[in-house]
């Protein structure tokens, strides 16, 4: 009963959170039991502790593997369906194509943090975890992330000039984001976002 209650409710290859478990009457300690049952006969697959999944039939022995992608998203930077958390660092500077550096370690950004900083382990990949500056939601994660990115420009962006100009704006563009959106975070932020927006030829205003 209770594999057909996961299965219903978070589908294969979806990571199940056995804290965020709640079925019926069943004590914690029950679930617990119950998810080692499961994993025991192969219907759930272990990925870090405290975090399975159902995994997809596979033309392979050993089966479907969770995407890591996929348990940041459910685990830092959504709560219930609500957006809490962004990517960033240099794997958001390496998706805007700023930077050609593949990182080692994901950085992320979410309410859920309880410290500045801390850093994690997930499935043997590092993961590192911020505190937002102001809390994240829906209307203002991707003004922040960009402003996190301006932040550290200098450092994570490998082109520069104008080539520079147009990547940054095509992505404000491309998310109807305007100077004013950003102007009143910049506060939230050291002295030097000023100079690198300037730099980058965005402080008067993102060019039609």
């Amino acid at each position: 009963m209770l594999y057909e209650y996961l299965k219903e409710t978070y589908g294969e290859n979806e990571p199940i959170f056995v804290a965020d478990i709640e079925y019926g009457s069943m004590s914690e300690n029950n679930i617990r039991q119950q998810i080692k049952k499961l994993t025991d006969t192969g219907l759930l697959k272990r990925y870090d502790t405290g975090i399975y999944f159902i995994p997809k039939k596979s033309i392979f022995k050993s089966g479907t593997q969770l995407s890591m992608n996929r348990v940041i998203e459910r685990k830092y930077l959504q709560d219930k369906n609500e957006r809490c958390g962004y990517i960033s660092g240099v794997t958001f500077a390496n998706q805007l194509g700023l930077t050609t550096q593949v990182s080692m370690v994901c950085e992320v950004v979410t309410n859920k943090a309880t410290n500045d900083r801390r850093e994690i382990t997930l499935a043997n990949s590092r993961v590192i975890v911020r505190r937002p500056r102001i809390p994240v939601n829906e209307q203002n994660y991707r003004i922040l992330q960009f402003l996190d990115l301006m932040k550290d420009i200098d450092y994570f962006a490998e082109i520069t000039g104008e080539e520079l100009q147009k990547s940054l704006c095509a992505y404000l563009k491309d998310n109807a984001i305007r100077f004013e959106d950003l102007e009143k975070y910049l506060g939230y932020y050291p002295d030097k976002i000023y100079r690198n927006l300037f730099e980058s030829r965005l402080l008067y205003g993102i060019p039609s």
